[in-house]
């Protein structure tokens, strides 16, 4: 017996239009799961920061991600995804989760803190991206997704991903430069 077929790769998968709904419906989950993470990261990040200059840096982009949230949710109403609640519920509390990591201080903040929060959001920025590019590619061959909104979301993402990596490397030579190794 060969490889494959005893590891069940060459099993048959559904195909068709309500295989790429189902599969459609879990990236765009998927997403929407990292975008409510994403969303809780950033607002407690700006508030955080409230008054510093890294606080009125990501104001505006805690604001945007929150609406990109909504945009995303606006996708899968047009497509008609449903939104799966325990997806959305489960990055809700693993947001919540990371926080109690401990992360070099007890009791007052540390710029470890706000830095690893600065990697986690470019991260979950660069995950956005790709999913407007995804859908834009999809958007050629389905009239439902309007392709100038992505085009759109896709250009203000990448300008969140620029101003966030700014702010990220202060922070990491801020909370890491003073390090004797």
């Amino acid at each position: 017996m060969n490889a494959l077929a005893y590891s069940g790769a060459d099993r048959r998968r559904p195909t068709g239009r309500g295989a790429e709904l189902r599969l459609l419906g879990i990236y765009l989950n998927d997403h929407l799961a990292g975008a409510t993470a994403g969303t809780d990261r950033a607002a407690r990040l700006a508030r955080t920061d409230r008054g510093s200059a890294l606080g009125r840096a990501i104001e505006p982009v805690a604001a945007e991600i929150a609406e990109d949230r909504t945009a995303l949710l606006d996708i899968m109403r047009d497509l008609g995804v449903p939104v799966r609640r325990y997806k959305v519920s489960a990055a809700w509390a693993a947001e919540k989760l990371g926080r109690l990591k401990p992360n070099g201080h007890l009791v007052r903040p540390s710029p470890l803190g706000t830095l690893l929060d600065l990697e986690a959001l470019r991260l979950g920025i660069e995950g956005k991206t790709a999913c407007w590019q995804t859908l834009g590619r999809l958007g050629a061959a389905d009239e439902r997704l309007d392709l100038a909104r992505l085009a759109t979301l896709l250009e203000r993402a990448r300008r969140q991903q620029e101003t966030i990596e700014e702010w990220r490397v202060r922070q990491a030579e801020r909370a890491l430069a003073a390090t004797d190794g």
